[in-house]
């Protein structure tokens, strides 16, 4: 079927896999290596306790059936090592229907993950992750060329990642209309990179084109995805620029990674200078038969995001069934004028006096020492660091598991200090640990010359009074 298959969309279908399959790979070693302060068997959000409240059918994984640390952890690697399998390209070198299998084990691999990962999980870019991740599973490998539908439906999907985005600018802060949102946002960021620092000392005129060429990028770009090529490959590769600046101005875990993936889908597809390899035109029925399912069932569950975009309240990040198949997204439509941080501290004294001398944990992503310049991390995702920056903006987003990583730094849990960049207590744990809540800006041109310092911190108040452990039950 001619209309099925265009072998002109080879290289993006190559790129795409290639690049889908990395943040596949960096998403399950960040599983692997945080999991067990953050939602293993000890953990301060339970996986145990979690599914013995909520029913299989709303939160469907595999460790409703059995879970255990050890379990996990092999889940978790096993997903790391297949998907580094299918980055070097095995999925090529298997017969079509085996491809599809590596890719649909991926995605019930990390959709047991995410079902279950609770608070730690409530990213945009995890049901990004895994609705990219189900279309790839249908785009097929070197035994057959690119099904026509499958890369439309990749477009769907970078329209709706990236317009979502723009539409909730608009409608949300009024600096996003009078192009002032990012006088702050360099430095509000959840988790800024090393040059961050730099874009937001840039002159103020030039924050605003910023800010105009993220309205372009996100409000007008996207229409022209459906436009025939080459304008909509120019289309993207624009999109593409766009978010190789938003790499090298945050850390964003993979959202840029993928949604740069998609659009490097679209700018490498269909391109007449490139010779596509002699990829067999025609497709099996059974296959013909999956696709054109798969594509009348996007459509289905299209409704309800295609809806929201046309929304006055318009949510982003939003989920309609547990699958994650077809989901609405969307980022900072506010923006934070002041950055806040909460600065966890430790002391060795039972109670305050003139020789109580409070440790400051240091976190591996987000600020704390003021001289210590931002470090990258994108696409790999610091989960601990970015709750601790919702944690600033108000203490309910940190109600259900602050108090668990608090109780861990008092019983020295190895597991959650790893997360840290450091233990200031590696003899004994400390008898009391604190919160401050700290507001940091960036510093001038001028501080950074004379004091070498990054930021610059006053502290605001107390955000958790000293607290010792709790007494085991049945002890005096």
């Amino acid at each position: 079927m001619d209309w099925f298959t265009d072998s002109g969309y080879w290289l993006g279908r190559l790129v795409f896999q290639r690049l889908l399959a990395l943040v596949y790979l960096t998403a399950f070693v960040a599983a692997a290596r945080q999991f067990r302060a953050l939602i293993g068997a000890r953990g301060m959000l339970p996986v145990p306790r979690f599914v013995a409240r909520v029913p299989f059918r709303a939160a469907p994984s595999v460790f409703h059936l059995h879970y255990s640390d050890r379990f996990f952890a092999t889940w978790a690697w096993g997903g790391a090592l297949l998907a580094a399998a299918v980055a070097a390209g095995a999925a090529d070198a298997v017969p079509l229907g085996v491809a599809m299998a590596l890719w649909a084990v991926l995605w019930v691999l990390y959709l047991s993950i995410v079902n279950v990962g609770q608070t730690w999980y409530g990213f945009g870019w995890e049901s990004l992750l895994l609705e990219t991740g189900m279309l790839a599973v249908f785009l097929g490998n070197d035994d057959i060329a690119p099904p026509v539908l499958v890369m439309w439906l990749l477009r769907w999907l970078l329209f709706r990642v990236e317009f979502g985005a723009g539409l909730i600018k608009m409608r949300g802060d009024r600096c996003w209309r009078d192009l002032t949102c990012l006088y702050y946002h360099h430095e509000t960021q959840p988790m800024p990179g090393p040059l961050s620092w730099f874009f937001h000392r840039l002159p103020r005129p030039l924050h605003k084109v910023e800010t105009a060429a993220n309205h372009v990028a996100q409000l007008a770009l996207p229409v022209l995805l459906f436009t025939p090529q080459p304008v909509a490959g120019w289309a993207a590769v624009a999109m593409a620029v766009t978010q190789l600046w938003l790499v090298f101005s945050g850390n964003f875990a993979w959202l840029n990674w993928l949604t740069l993936a998609l659009a490097l889908s679209v700018a490498a597809g269909a391109r007449p200078w490139v010779a596509s390899p002699p990829l067999p035109a025609g497709a099996p029925v059974w296959f013909t038969v999956l696709v054109c399912a798969l594509t009348a069932g996007v459509l289905v569950l299209s409704y309800r995001p295609a809806r929201n975009l046309l929304a006055r309240r318009q949510r982003m990040n939003t989920s309609y069934e547990p699958l994650h198949l077809v989901n609405s997204y969307g980022a900072f439509g506010s923006v934070t004028r002041v950055r806040r941080e909460v600065v966890v501290e430790g002391t060795a004294s039972a109670v305050d006096g003139p020789d109580t001398v409070w440790k400051e944990y240091l976190f591996r992503g987000k600020p704390g020492e003021v001289g210590r310049l931002p470090r990258q991390f994108a696409p790999y995702h610091l989960r601990l660091d970015w709750l601790m920056w919702f944690a600033a903006l108000s203490p309910g987003y940190a109600a259900g598991w602050f108090g668990g990583f608090v109780e861990r730094l008092l019983v020295g849990d190895r597991d959650t200090l790893r997360l840290l960049r450091g233990n200031p207590f590696p003899d004994a744990p400390p008898l009391r640990v604190r919160a401050r809540l700290f507001e940091y800006r960036f510093t001038t041109w001028r501080e950074l010359r004379e004091s070498g310092a990054w930021w610059h911190r006053r502290e605001v108040r107390l955000f958790l009074p000293p607290t010792a452990r709790s007494p085991r039950p049945g002890r005096r």
